[in-house]
C-alpha cells in the first residue's frame, strides 16, 4: 500500500484547522405570546456579516465570561425592551450562511418591560409562527420551525 505523503500532510493540516476552529457563540428568544400564539421578529439594519439577514429572532452575543441566561436576557432587553423568561433551550445550528457561527435559540416568554425596537433592529413585530417564514430572508432550519410551529 502506497502512502501519499503530501495528501497525509494536508488532512493533518485540516485536522488541526478543525480543531482550533473557534465559533461565536449567538443567544436567540423565540419570545412567544401564548394568549395571541404570536412570535416576535425583528426586523434588523443591514448586516455586515451575513449579506441577506432581514428579520431575525432577538438575541445577541454572549460576553466572555457571561452566563448563558444572563447574556439572553440582556441582549433581549437591550434590542426589544422587554423583560424575559428563559423557558429553556430550543434548537442549536450552525447557519449555512457563516460557519463560525454557533446559534443557541430558547423559548421564551415576556413578562414586563415596554416594547421597543433598538440596537441592531429597526422595527418589531408579533407575527403567527406559520407567517414567520415570509418575513425571513436567511434559511430557517426545518427542525427549528417544526419546534416553533408546534407551540400554537
Amino acid at each position: 500500500m502506497k502512502i501519499d505523503s503530501q495528501k497525509m500532510e494536508e488532512k493533518t493540516e485540516n485536522l488541526k484547522e478543525e480543531k482550533n476552529k473557534r465559533f461565536e457563540v449567538v443567544v436567540l428568544g423565540v419570545i412567544y405570546d401564548p394568549r395571541n400564539k404570536k412570535v416576535l421578529i425583528g426586523k434588523r439594519f443591514p448586516d455586515k456579516h451575513i449579506k441577506n439577514l432581514t428579520w431575525a429572532f432577538p438575541g445577541g452575543k454572549i460576553h466572555e465570561g457571561e452566563d448563558v441566561d444572563q447574556a439572553l436576557k440582556r441582549n433581549i432587553k437591550k434590542k426589544t425592551g422587554l423583560e424575559i423568561e428563559n423557558v429553556g433551550a430550543l434548537f442549536t445550528r450552525i447557519p449555512e450562511e457563516k460557519d463560525d457561527l454557533l446559534l443557541i435559540f430558547f423559548l421564551t416568554e415576556a413578562f414586563g418591560g415596554e416594547l421597543k425596537a433598538d440596537g441592531d433592529f429597526e422595527q418589531l413585530k408579533w407575527v403567527h409562527p406559520k407567517e414567520m417564514e415570509n418575513h425571513f430572508t436567511t434559511s430557517m432550519h426545518p427542525k427549528l420551525k417544526e419546534i416553533i410551529l408546534d407551540l400554537v
